[in-house]
């Protein structure tokens, strides 16, 4: 490995390491001024701050599926883990690199969260559309994600990830013919 990938990799782990201390820090500002208190309004009937513990996914499905969310997020995290040590390291791949660590980094910060207390810590809400509670580690996932679809739609063609796959190179199918 290069070392220039080396470094391409010790960065997006620094930033992962950021951006998960900046969710748990949210978090805990959340339970500092929020748990046990009435929401608190940033813009009238728009958007609020209110503290929610959360042992479910979105729009509270999955409740108490503690093993199963942590199982899916090693899960994410190898296969991520996986993408970025094979993407190669040129220009066009440095947007893939920060899209996957927002994405794990809100899985960790997620995962942190329900092993550390069973629940994860919500607590920005859309009064307007009446959204579900979210977090920070909820917008680095659904933000990247969408946008990861898009490019992954309309900018990247199928040989710019022809670098991701599973199979072995030099293996030959003896049936082949």
């Amino acid at each position: 490995m290069s070392l220039k990938k080396k470094l391409l990799l010790f960065l997006d782990l620094l930033g992962i390491c950021a951006l998960v201390a900046l969710d748990q820090y949210t978090k805990y500002l959340a339970v500092i001024h929020l748990k046990d208190k009435p929401a608190f309004n940033i813009i009238n009937g728009v958007l609020e701050l209110n503290y929610l513990e959360n042992k479910g996914a979105a729009f509270g499905m999955l409740q108490n599926q503690k093993a199963f969310f942590i199982f899916v997020a090693v899960v994410i995290l190898g296969v991520i883990g996986y993408v970025l040590f094979k993407t190669p390291e040129r220009k066009k791949y440095r947007i893939l690199h920060l899209l996957l660590s927002l994405i794990a980094a809100g899985a960790i910060g997620n995962m942190i969260d329900r092993i550390r207390f069973d629940y994860v810590v919500d607590f920005i809400y859309f009064v307007l559309i009446n959204f579900p509670i979210f977090n920070v580690a909820d917008i680095y996932v659904t933000v990247s994600t969408a946008v990861l679809v898009f490019l992954l739609l309309f900018v990247y063609k199928e040989n710019d990830l022809s670098f991701i796959s599973f199979k072995q190179k030099h293996y030959r199918d003896p049936f082949e013919n």
